[in-house]
């Protein structure tokens, strides 16, 4: 009679992924946030992969957010020189892209305006100020809604005000705080959905407006 087992490789059960724990996913976060913090990951690259771990079920969903890191977190020998000013008089400055900041910046505008993108900037440490000055002007800021947002300062004749997602910024995140003063003009912080990095400028504001509004996306 012949044998109708199945080979010995069939009969093995399949390898199951192994799941992960929660202290495995804050590891991760916190490798993430030092390598952003070495200018390896930009804002929104950090916070898109801190969302992704705080999801992740298994060992080989978080080994994907730090496969194209290395293992030691040494900054490059090399990296972009630090931006601190941000000027716009009588005219207008549109600062987006890549860039680093490290510690505080400041941008001004009279009669002019400002528009600051953070999310694809390299942000040192776990802290930036930014300084920002507004006389018969504007200034726009944008972050990412995970992050945590501070705005301090004072307003005469104008406004300085928070916009977009109202969505509770992610433990831990780096803080960005504006130091907003404004003379008959005003400053608006603009909070966009970490789901619209890599989208236009004007298509992310457009979701942050909806979640303003109390819509989801």
């Amino acid at each position: 009679m012949d044998d109708e087992r199945p080979p010995p490789s069939e009969q093995l059960p399949a390898a199951q992924p192994i799941r992960a724990s929660d202290s495995e996913r804050e590891r991760v976060v916190e490798l993430l946030s030092e390598h952003a913090a070495a200018g390896r990951l930009t804002l929104a690259e950090l916070e898109e992969r801190a969302h992704h771990a705080y999801h992740a079920k298994t060992h080989a969903e978080l080994a994907v957010l730090t496969r194209d890191l290395p293992e030691r977190i040494t900054p490059p020998k090399v990296r972009r020189k630090v931006t601190r000013w941000f000027v716009a008089i009588m005219g207008g400055s549109n600062r987006r892209g890549r860039f680093r900041l490290s510690g505080s910046v400041n941008t001004i505008a009279i009669m002019g305006g400002d528009n600051l993108d953070l999310r694809d900037a390299e942000v040192d440490g776990d802290e930036l100020v930014i300084n920002a000055f507004a006389v018969m002007g504007g200034t726009d800021i944008y972050v990412p809604d995970s992050v945590e947002v501070v705005v301090e300062g004072f307003s005469l004749m104008g406004g300085n005000d928070e916009r977009g997602s109202r969505r509770p910024a992610r433990h831990g995140a780096p803080l960005i705080r504006i130091r907003a003063y404004s003379l008959m003009g005003g400053i608006d912080v603009w909070r966009l959905p970490t789901e619209s990095r890599g989208k236009p400028l004007k298509e992310a504001r457009r979701a942050a407006k909806q979640l303003e509004r109390g819509l989801e996306l």
